[in-house]
């Protein structure tokens, strides 16, 4: 975590998950929230779409949602807020299955979307809010 001069925001970077591929922050600390970027399949060591399908795509993602949120002090059971874009909502029950299984118990709101396009051609990308837990 780093300060952002003058603002008070922290800057949340980790290379459990993907860097940026474009101006902005994996996530951002404020106000006792963290507000993650979108998270696609990109494994983050190669910077690559993962291979696979929804499953396999949806599973990259909320592993490093949760790197993620961890590097800013928080996890899966302090989210308050997803949202999930879907390039199908066809998928939509094989991407509940991976969801459910990365937050257990945890239920926060959810929106759940289907799109045009997602960057990079991927079938999946998830945003959220989570409290900071430090």
């Amino acid at each position: 975590m780093s300060d952002v001069p003058t603002t008070g925001l922290q800057v949340i970077a980790t290379g459990d998950a993907p860097a940026a591929i474009g101006p902005y922050a994996q996530a951002i600390v404020a106000n006792g929230f963290v507000f993650t970027a979108g998270q696609i399949p990109l494994d983050p060591a190669t910077m690559q779409v993962v291979p696979g399908g929804i499953r396999e795509q949806a599973e990259r993602v909320m592993t490093s949602l949760v790197a993620v949120l961890a590097a800013a002090g928080s996890g899966p059971d302090r989210v308050v807020k997803t949202t999930c874009f879907l390039a199908d909502l066809g998928d939509f029950q094989t991407f509940n299955e991976v969801y459910a299984a990365a937050f257990g118990t945890s239920t926060p709101a959810r929106s759940t979307v289907q799109v045009a396009k997602l960057p990079l051609g991927v079938l999946v990308e998830v945003e959220c809010v989570a409290v900071v837990t430090s």
